[in-house]
């Protein structure tokens, strides 16, 4: 399973080498909430009880998971055109481990998404903004993101293998993007949302991949928030994978 899983990985990234400019694309909304959001927003951390210095500071984990999102929730447009083409009908009646072809496209999705996040945080510090300089904190909030750059993409080629249309899988990808989002404290501090607004964050993933990377990637990182947010984005990411590759199965039978 690992040598077909690494096999099939080296696969897909020479293909999204063949098409840099995929990636590219895939930066250019993060990069352009982080401008614009910084500026619209900027006068919140003037506000009594704003949790950092700047608003750049307490939004940029925010454009990191959006950049996750917006990176991995389309993973399964891929295979839906490959089970469309035929090339997955030739993969089952070969030996190749089925586990591998699930997870070496959500690897390859989460390696890409991991090269956007790291160009992202490279790109705000000259705009102001502040992060940790302890490497551990850096690669254990990268590897929080990555957990849930795995989690959604598992989820998008399970709905993928599911649904086996283009349509209804774009349109769960809207929804597993800005509405998540828009329902965690990636733009505005708990203590500024609404009381229900408050409750339903608690039971979205996508909050407890922005308390993570927040908590790693600032100035002044705080163990004791990034391990039990971590250990949640790892448990999600664990069942989604479980789940896409027990749907790729059933597809075999």
């Amino acid at each position: 399973m690992l040598f077909d899983t690494w096999h099939l990985f080296k696969k897909y990234l020479r293909i999204s080498l063949r098409m840099p400019m995929w990636t590219i694309f895939g930066l250019i909304q993060p990069l352009l909430w982080l401008l614009i959001f910084s500026a619209l927003f900027g006068g919140f951390a003037s506000m009594p009880g704003f949790p950092a210095a700047s608003y750049i500071d307490y939004f940029l984990p925010g454009v990191v998971v959006m950049t996750v999102l917006f990176g991995s929730s389309w993973s399964g447009v891929s295979l839906l055109r490959e089970l469309t083409a035929g090339t997955v009908a030739r993969m089952l009646v070969s030996p190749i481990s089925r586990t591998a072809v699930v997870l070496s496209r959500v690897l390859h999705s989460a390696f890409l998404v991991l090269l956007q996040v790291i160009i992202v945080l490279l790109t705000a510090l000259p705009l102001g903004a502040h992060i940790t300089t302890q490497i551990s904190f850096i690669l254990a909030g990268l590897t929080a993101v990555v957990l849930l750059g795995v989690a959604f993409a598992s989820i998008s080629n399970g709905l993928a293998i599911m649904l086996q249309r283009e349509e209804p899988l774009v349109m769960i990808g809207n929804l597993m993007t800005l509405p998540l989002m828009f329902f965690s404290t990636a733009m505005v501090p708990q203590q500024f949302m609404p009381s229900w607004l408050q409750y339903a964050a608690m039971f979205n993933p996508v909050e407890y991949g922005v308390q993570a990377a927040r908590a790693a990637l600032q100035a002044n990182p705080d163990a004791g928030v990034f391990w039990p947010a971590a250990g949640i984005t790892a448990l999600f990411a664990i069942a989604a994978t479980a789940w896409a590759v027990s749907a790729f199965k059933a597809l075999r039978d």
